[in-house]
């Protein structure tokens, strides 16, 4: 499973199946960052081609590397969210 990256695929910024022609972020690492992620409602309705895509809320890398674009918080803390969230939180980012 990955996250298709490419604005020139009819599927840029939505979830896709491997092996796929188009640049896409594999949803599976060797580093467990994506053990867990929320998929952050940006650029969906309507998607808009380079605006971004892949933005998510995952599992931080040892010392809080940066991350390309997305919010890495610890797992720990990523599973208590996740237990508390549904279709109406909004992620606030200021």
């Amino acid at each position: 499973m990955g996250w298709c990256d490419d604005n020139i695929s009819k599927h840029y910024n939505k979830k896709i199946k491997f092996p796929y022609n188009y640049s896409a972020e594999k949803l599976w690492l060797k580093e467990n960052i994506y053990d867990v992620i929320i998929v952050v409602n940006y650029n969906f309705d309507p998607i808009i081609k380079n605006k971004g895509s892949a933005i998510f809320l995952h599992i931080a890398k040892k010392n809080y590397k940066p991350t390309k674009g997305c919010i890495a918080i610890a797992r720990e803390d990523m599973i208590l969210l996740a237990g508390k969230i549904n279709n109406n939180t909004k992620l606030i980012i200021n």
